[in-house]
């Protein structure tokens, strides 16, 4: 995927540490994004049966943490490919 995505002209970066910030600005900590496109974009890799509520929850924790506001999460494991677009 990253291949494919930088083939097409788009800058990736994989297991990006992203800066996690409480309300007030201080800083809590960091987390791993799977893969960071283009400096906006967090993207998910699953492999699960299905998506789960837990999976979009945990997507939707990483951007109000990070302060980003798109996101998708890519579900490699079911039997056929899910997607889902997160923006706040």
């Amino acid at each position: 995927m990253v291949h494919r995505l930088r083939k097409g002209g788009l800058f990736v970066e994989q297991q990006k540490p992203l800066l996690v910030r409480d309300k007030d600005g201080t800083l809590l900590g960091s987390f791993f994004a799977d893969l960071f496109v283009e400096n906006c974009l967090i993207i998910e890799l699953k492999a699960a049966r299905t998506l789960a509520p837990e999976h979009i929850a945990q997507t939707l924790g990483y951007l109000r943490a990070s302060g980003f506001q798109d996101a998708m999460v890519i579900n490699f494991g079911a039997p056929r490919l899910q997607v889902r677009k997160i923006i706040l």
